[in-house]
């Protein structure tokens, strides 16, 4: 299963990348929303994204609104350090979407993701 990371921190995203592969997962990477979206728009296939809330430019709200027309189906996991608040009603866009706070354990990393794509952990 294929995950992609986006984070703008070179560090948290490189430690993410890490942590994901070593529970079993291929992951892509992206520094902002427009690298994000430039993988989205092609063919891979992407299980799961994984977003910073506070990305600069486009920001992980506004990535989601635009993932979803690319790949409406497509599961989303923010990521935030600053107490943000994503601003999802409810509606169809707020479907299999979660939150993790920053900075997040490994294990409470590993069992969101495994959770939003029905693996079981261990």
């Amino acid at each position: 299963m294929c995950v992609l990371v986006v984070e703008d921190n070179d560090l948290v995203r490189m430690l993410t990348v890490e942590v994901l592969e070593e529970i079993g997962y291929q992951v892509l990477q992206a520094e902002d929303a427009e690298e994000a979206l430039s993988i989205l728009q092609g063919d891979t296939t992407i299980h799961l994204l994984l977003t910073d809330v506070g990305l600069p430019g486009m920001n992980g709200e506004e990535l989601a609104v635009a993932a979803r027309e690319a790949r409406p189906e497509l599961p989303i996991l923010f990521a935030t350090g600053y107490a943000e608040i994503v601003h999802i009603d409810g509606s169809e866009l707020a479907t299999r979407m979660s939150m993790i706070a920053k900075p997040f354990s490994i294990d409470a990393l590993r069992d969101k993701v495994n959770g939003m794509l029905g693996r079981k952990n261990g």
